[in-house]
């Protein structure tokens, strides 16, 4: 199983010229996802004209989000169901961006209305969540983003900051439930605060939140 998505950079998403075909969104969840990645990657490249250059960071969060979502449709965050989307969006692109792609936008946002929170966003109420939340998102976009350290990495750093001034408090709030930090039912509610923290938004826009709770300035 694996345990983290890379994202794609998703090079060659460029507008195609002559009697785009008219696309909808597809009816399979993992596929309806994956387009909407690859129509947001479209999306924020249009008009550039460095198109194997990084997405910006909060772009990149936006695209990335459609397979966050896939991956939290039930109680738990399932990885292997996210890296599936993640695994579909080029074999999907070729198809979305030779059409007429742009009112899918409109219909991405639509189907997917966590996408469009502009933020703040209000964390969970239990301290454990959030804090647990927090830092699984955290960790998922270091190890997600991790490769393009370049663009990436000063707004990585600051998330890997946060999630080690939480790893004690953390820590507290799983022995005061009577829950050791390397049991299943710490890896379950580990999963279930991923997905949590995955709907209330964007995951750039959620991060903000948490480093304003739990980073350097808190």
């Amino acid at each position: 199983m694996r345990v983290a998505i890379i994202a794609p950079v998703l090079v060659g998403l460029v507008l195609s010229g002559c009697a785009p075909k008219e696309l909808a969104l597809p009816a399979d969840p993992i596929d309806r996802a994956a387009t909407c990645g690859v129509v947001a990657a479209a999306h924020a490249r249009e008009g550039t004209t460095n198109i194997a250059a990084p997405l910006p960071f909060d772009q990149q969060g936006k695209m990335m989000h459609y397979a966050m979502l896939a991956a939290s449709e039930g109680k738990a965050f399932d990885r292997a169901r996210a890296a599936a989307v993640v695994d579909r969006m080029p074999q999907v692109e070729a198809g979305i961006t030779s059409g007429d792609w742009k009112p899918l936008v409109k219909a991405c946002a639509d189907a997917y209305p966590a996408t469009q929170v502009a933020g703040p966003v209000n964390l969970p109420g239990d301290p454990l969540q959030a804090r647990t939340g927090c830092y699984a998102l955290g960790v998922f976009l270091a190890k997600a983003l991790g490769s393009q350290d370049a663009a990436y990495g000063d707004r990585l750093a600051e998330y890997g900051k946060m999630n080690r001034g939480l790893d004690a408090r953390i820590g507290d709030g799983l022995k005061a439930r009577g829950i050791k930090a390397d049991s299943e039912q710490a890896t379950t509610l580990k999963a279930e605060a991923l997905a949590t923290m995955v709907k209330l938004g964007p995951p750039m826009t959620v991060m903000t939140s948490c480093l304003e709770s739990y980073g350097s300035k808190a």
